[in-house]
């Protein structure tokens, strides 16, 4: 590693101010900090002093996922490998079953063949959307003369678990050049950017693709099988429906059709513990969340209604199924997009609680709610810091009035 670190030092004046590559430097400084942390420091009286910094949490976020992301590829071979024994559908025997056919021998009860399948189809849908993202990145950094931030490579593995597991890979490399482009870049990029970018490319492809991106026959990587999400379950047939299809705990640990990375919510809050631990994550948000969707699946379960079976499902229910969990804990939380002040903080979670409800259950056409809740949270976080801070300010005056 020495010798690593002595090329880079080397190659650094050519890439610094001045030097014959300074166009470039943003590239050089990406590969750089990918093998050792950044030497920058900033300086001034207006800086807080603290060990943590940008590269830091995002590596934090990233090490959070784990869990949820080896788990996710594990559920995806199993999905698939239990639909083929069922005789449910047949494989597609693609461009990936020349890897799957390496050590796969298609076994569901094996967790190295369900663990192998599953990654023969994520990996290759986190490669393209890490290489579309960092080229966006780098041709907007090269442009601007900054550096390239590390919550490019966050946005990328998110964006990247959000994805149904035999997505087209083409529409993977347009929803997340979607995100990083419109929903951050034109906004300034990191830092600046009001909406979340893995959310914004998803709910770009959900709505421009919906049948790739919606319907039963897209969460397992088997042709010609139907395996519908407990979601689609209970927009027809209501907690009834979902409870003699899966248990709770079933549901819990994550062994249903889906997303790759959103299924398992006892692996999410794996990573919870961690963000929460380390502060990465705002405990106000998460349980501002909690308590908005506690409150409003609570008036509906009071209401009841004969025609919306939705109105039905338990508090309980929401929070471990759909994409709940991971919108709670990688997405809501997110410090860029959401509220910066601890009233605002309370404030954004349950306005997100309240709308991921109120969208499973009145909107009659679309399941999912919470990355659309998010989005329609990360609009109001300015406003909601602004009237909180507006109110700060008259209570201070006042207080100063009153001595």
């Amino acid at each position: 590693m020495d010798r690593l670190r002595k090329v880079f030092d080397d190659l650094k004046p050519s890439f610094s101010s001045g030097g014959t590559f300074e166009r470039w430097s943003a590239i050089f400084d990406v590969v750089e900090n990918f093998f050792y942390s950044s030497s920058r420091r900033t300086f001034g009286l207006l800086h807080i002093r603290d060990a943590s910094h940008v590269q830091r949490v995002m590596v934090t976020v990233m090490v959070a996922t784990l869990p949820a992301l080896f788990y996710g590829m594990y559920n995806i071979g199993f999905q698939a490998l239990s639909g083929a024994v069922e005789g449910g559908g047949k494989f597609t025997e693609d461009w990936h079953f020349i890897f799957i056919n390496l050590v796969c021998n298609y076994d569901p009860n094996s967790f190295v063949d369900c663990f192998w399948f599953g990654a023969c189809y994520f990996l290759p849908i986190y490669a393209v959307t890490f290489v579309v993202a960092i080229i966006w990145e780098m041709i907007f950094a090269t442009v601007r003369g900054h550096e390239i931030s590390e919550g490019a490579f966050v946005t990328t593995i998110l964006f990247a678990l959000c994805c149904p597991p035999d997505v087209p890979l083409w529409q993977v490399a347009i929803g997340i050049s979607f995100g990083i482009v419109i929903g951050k870049e034109i906004f300034g990029g990191t830092g600046k950017n009001f909406l979340n970018p893995a959310l914004t490319g998803r709910v770009f492809l959900y709505f421009a693709y919906p049948s790739y991106w919606s319907g039963d026959s897209v969460w397992v990587a088997l042709d010609g099988f139907s395996s519908p999400t407990i979601l689609g379950i209970g927009a027809q047939e209501g907690l009834n429906g979902i409870q003699s299809s899966y248990s709770w705990m079933e549901a819990f640990v994550g062994s249903i059709p889906g997303s790759s990375g959103e299924t398992s919510t006892l692996f999410i809050l794996l990573g919870l513990f961690l963000l929460l631990w380390t502060r990465v994550a705002s405990w106000r948000v998460v349980l501002g969340v909690l308590l908005g969707t506690l409150i409003t699946s609570s008036v509906f379960n009071l209401i009841d209604s004969d025609t919306n079976l939705m109105f039905n499902v338990t508090f309980l229910w929401h929070i471990i199924i759909g994409g709940y969990a991971f919108g709670l804990v990688f997405m809501a939380v997110e410090p860029v997009t959401g509220s910066h002040t601890n009233p605002g903080r309370w404030i954004y979670g349950v306005l997100i609680g309240i709308m991921v409800v109120l969208i499973r259950v009145v909107n009659p056409v679309f399941a999912e709610g919470m990355m659309l809740a998010i989005l329609f949270a990360n609009l109001f976080s300015p406003l909601i810091d602004h009237y909180v801070k507006e109110s700060h300010i008259k209570r201070r005056l006042k207080q100063q009035v009153n001595l």
